[in-house]
């Protein structure tokens, strides 16, 4: 083949595969845009059935990664690849890369899981893998804690779906538990009565469970005693009924003139000079 015989072939080869690329990138970039509009529009609609939140999430993305992949194989025929012979392929080495990508897969698969049994949604706080914090999102491969003290943490679902989730916020009453301790000279029955009574102040306190109080210890300087007390957790959080709680106690006990000891100890000293002179 001469020179110009070779220029020749190669002009029309690109004259005929260039409007095929052309035509595969635009088909590409509208499916980008279709994929988007899909998921804002299948977005919307679920909101506007109700559905729950974690559920038009997951729903949204499965139809954006559908139209994508749809978009990318449709591009890649129309490009002039074998796709029949790209899927066959993808068959083959799709054992090495689940292999490769098992993590991956895993997360994903759990995270599909969390949003369809909803043992949470998005703004509980929950406890779980040893974090616990408020559930900003739900990822394809992590779960978004906002931690109390604002650390932003990731839990790869698969630790997430198969460790113990505490959920706080779907429970609609909680218990405190506040060990106190007072002085061996006071009236127990008299202690009882003014705690008892002090507790009432915290806000949500539930009279059913009714508040329980009971001494349970000899201590080095006190007498302890636990009291247990229920509230409703849309009215109060954990830490202000305790705080609460506590606070109460206390002012109480002040009023009283009752005596919340602290530990003492006597140090006896001796003096060995004498016995360490000659």
């Amino acid at each position: 083949m001469t020179w110009d015989a070779f220029l020749q072939q190669l002009l029309d080869d690109i004259i005929h595969v260039v409007p095929m690329i052309l035509a595969a990138v635009v088909i590409f970039l509208v499916s980008l845009f279709a994929s988007a509009w899909l998921a804002k529009t299948m977005r919307q609609t679920l909101v506007r059935r109700q559905v729950r939140r974690e559920l038009v999430i997951l729903f949204s993305r499965l139809a954006r990664w559908s139209v994508i992949v749809t978009g990318f194989i449709w591009a890649l025929q129309i490009a002039g690849f074998n796709v029949t012979a790209f899927v066959a392929g993808l068959g083959v080495t799709g054992l090495v890369i689940g292999f490769a990508l098992q993590d991956i897969s895993k997360n994903f698969t759990s995270g599909v899981l969390l949003m369809i049994q909803e043992p949470f949604s998005l703004g509980d706080y929950i406890s779980v893998a040893g974090y616990e914090g408020e559930v900003m999102d739900v990822q394809m491969k992590a779960t978004e804690l906002l931690t109390p003290d604002g650390l932003l943490v990731l839990i790869p679902n698969a630790d997430v779906f198969t460790n113990t989730i505490t959920n706080y916020t779907k429970i609609s009453r909680r218990r405190v538990s506040l060990t106190i301790g007072v002085s061996y000279d006071s009236d127990l029955q008299t202690v009882s009565e003014i705690a008892l009574r002090a507790i009432h102040s915290v806000s949500g306190l539930l009279d059913e469970p009714a508040p329980v109080l009971f001494f349970h210890n000899f201590g080095e300087s006190s007498i302890d005693f636990t009291i247990r007390y229920w509230f409703d957790t849309s009215e109060n959080d954990i830490f202000s009924a305790q705080d609460m709680g506590v606070k109460a106690i206390k002012h109480a006990f002040e009023r009283e003139n009752i005596e919340i000891p602290f530990p003492i100890r006597t140090i006896l000293m001796q003096d060995r000079t004498d016995e360490a002179m000659p």
